[in-house]
């Protein structure tokens, strides 16, 4: 679900974020047509406002400036992960055990990609997941996506 590329990226934003009193929930880098577009999610415990976003993207432009990670031009957009939150690490997946997520395989498990349904359990890499009374077992390593399902 990640690639090196992010994980290098994280590692040095990482610092820069917490020292904001936020914590870097994820990152994507999107490359459509144009510019890529490299996306920063951030949390706090009290919540996420404009102004912290505004704060972090002042100070994660300039130290973009001096490692420049990335080749070329970009957008930088940095905001809350929101109620339907996307699902980085296996660590944010057990915060969520107990609610409904949507999770979508890069490859089959158990003969489908998507899944829907109660999160029941995160054990050793692996997110048990029961819709219509079954239990799946899906690895980590394997989704392409995981995300919140809001109202729950």
């Amino acid at each position: 679900m990640r690639d090196q590329r992010l994980e290098r990226l994280s590692a040095v934003l990482r610092p820069v974020i917490e020292s904001l009193e936020c914590e870097l929930w994820g990152i994507e880098l999107a490359v459509p047509s144009k510019r890529p577009v490299l996306r920063l999610f951030i949390d706090a415990e009290q919540g996420i406002t404009l102004e912290d976003c505004e704060r972090v993207s002042r100070q994660v432009s300039a130290m973009l400036e001096v490692e420049d990670p990335i080749p070329g031009e970009y957008v930088l957009e940095v905001s809350s992960p929101g109620l339907d939150r996307q699902l980085f690490t296996v660590d944010q997946c057990a915060r969520y055990v107990g609610q409904r997520v949507k999770l979508r395989a890069a490859e089959l498990v158990d003969g489908r990609k998507n899944f829907s349904g109660e999160l029941v359990a995160v054990e050793n890499g692996e997110l048990v997941i029961q819709m219509d009374g079954d239990e799946f077992v899906v690895p980590f390593a394997v989704l392409d996506r995981a995300r919140v399902l809001p109202g729950n």
